[in-house]
């Protein structure tokens, strides 16, 4: 199977497409691109990167650490310094290290939130972001090239890369905590210390909320925080039905309510005192309130397609731009670098807000919500029940549909823009957008997305609706028109 390296880099099964000869493979090319006169250069802030230096991280998946060890090899052989992370780190740790270190790109060994069976590959560029998908593009021009030419990959002997400087071993926390303090009260918090649990899903966010926090005497109880690459069996993706363990640990009293994040962690989820998930709309709905009213923040508000209008509302009450992009984080990031943006978010948990790189970062904004309550003087339920009272209803739903074939986008929006009816559930579509997929937007403000998957033959379908009624007719009529699709 060809590798295919996308804007968010190379995701496969491990031991079928995901091999150390693969591996290799794409990290020669990745080499090749970034040596390249194709490659930008230029930095970010005023800073030139070194354009020998890289730094790669890894996650706790299954060989993890040994792949990582292999890309370095590969860099090494090519002339290139690799700072390799001494253990596994979340990804947004990894990414601010390559700003932090001035280094031309980062490589993060990680699948993310998939399954334990798969693993992949990110790419970093200087910024502390993803790289740019013309730089992604670069890389698989290379793996082409190479393959046409049989030129197969350099490689180094490890023990010998150590012993020239060429592989060498850091600690990527300490610089990202030093960070995260000037983004996080933790005097605030350690005024008023929070008890609460943390789930980091057996990812690379164990135990980093927890270091992060000692001495403010907050009492952090840690679940699944112990090495375990095959996950347990689960997905590491913080959402309500993976997350029992969770709400477990917090309904027996280990803490008040609870913070998730996946296996890279850079995606965040919540849970209330309840036991009742808080979805990441919730979370960056409650920190775009805290930073304007509280901080007294400013700038523009960045979400995806499919993410709340809770945001809309919030920020027309601030007077603030929003944008909205295309689902993927690299749009949201793309608009950091260009904009005076506030905060900028998807459905899945990755959030970012001004100050920080143009990443999702999960301990980040866990960390957010905990000044947050620690701020309010009241538990998380009585601020998601606040936000709901002022700028709510908004149920929110998302099915995937699995189709006998994949549908283009052009053909999807072709079709359900010429379908479209006046009115859905007793209220009129007021707004069509073909951004990513096709949204209708109703009077009400509810709406329904349905966009196909860029990786496999699934329809999805959004919806968020005023009431659980509005919320039923929308997603009968997307389920409806995606049977009609196929």
């Amino acid at each position: 199977m060809p590798i295919h390296f996308g804007t968010d880099g190379w995701r496969a099964v491990i031991s079928d497409s995901f091999t150390f000869d693969n591996l290799r493979i794409l990290a020669q090319a990745i080499a090749d691109a970034i040596a390249s006169d194709h490659w930008d250069k230029s930095g970010n802030g005023g800073i030139k990167p070194d354009p020998r230096k890289i730094v790669i991280g890894f996650d706790t998946r299954f060989l993890s650490d040994r792949y990582a060890g292999e890309v370095a090899r590969v860099l090494a052989a090519n002339g290139f310094t690799v700072m390799l992370s001494q253990s596994d780190a979340p990804t947004p740790a990894i990414s601010f290290a390559v700003k932090d270190q001035a280094a031309i790109a980062g490589i993060m060994i990680t699948a993310s939130h998939n399954a334990p069976r798969y693993n992949g590959v990110k790419l970093k560029g200087p910024f502390g972001g993803s790289a740019l998908p013309e730089q992604c593009h670069r890389v698989e021009v290379y793996i082409s090239d190479n393959e046409q030419r049989a030129r197969g990959p350099n490689l180094m002997d490890y023990q010998r890369a150590r012993e020239a400087n060429l592989i060498q071993k850091f600690n990527p926390l300490p610089a990202y905590f030093e960070h995260l303090r000037k983004l996080i009260n933790t005097d605030l918090i350690a005024e008023n210390p929070q008890r609460f649990a943390v789930d980091s899903m057996y990812g690379a966010g164990r135990g980093v909320i927890k270091a992060f926090l000692q001495g403010t005497g907050c009492d952090i109880a840690e679940v699944r925080a112990e090495m375990n690459p095959g996950f347990g069996g689960i997905h590491p993706e913080p959402i309500a039905k993976n997350l029992g363990a969770l709400a477990s640990a917090v309904s027996s009293g280990l803490g008040n309510f609870g913070l998730a994040t996946d296996g890279d962690a850079d995606r965040i989820g919540a849970m209330d005192e309840r036991g009742t998930f808080v979805d990441p709309h919730r979370i960056m709905a409650l920190a775009l309130k805290y930073l304007v009213e509280r901080r007294g923040m400013t700038g523009a508000v960045v979400r995806t397609v499919s993410t709340t209008r809770m945001i809309d509302r919030l920020a027309a009450k601030y007077g603030l731009k929003i944008y909205e992009t295309p689902v993927g984080f690299n749009h949201i990031a793309d608009c950091m670098m260009q904009e005076d943006v506030l905060i900028g978010g998807e459905e899945s948990g990755g959030i970012s807000f001004k100050g920080h790189i143009p990443e999702g970062d999960g301990p980040i904004m866990g960390l957010l919500l905990v000044e947050m309550i620690a701020d309010a003087k009241k538990p998380l339920v009585e601020l998601v029940d606040g936000l709901i009272a002022e700028v709510g209803p908004a149920i929110y739903q998302r099915v995937d549909l699995r189709v006998s074939r994949p549908v283009a986008k052009a053909e999807m929006a072709a079709f359900l823009s010429k379908t479209a009816p006046r009115q859905i559930g007793g209220q009129n579509i007021t707004d069509i957008s073909a951004r990513d997929g096709m949204k209708y937007i109703m009077s009400d403000d509810s709406w329904l997305l349905i966009r196909p998957s860029g990786t496999e033959p699934v329809l999805r379908v959004y919806v968020e609706g005023r009431t659980p009624e509005m919320v039923r007719e929308l997603m009968g009529f997307g389920q409806m028109v995606a049977e009609r699709l196929v």
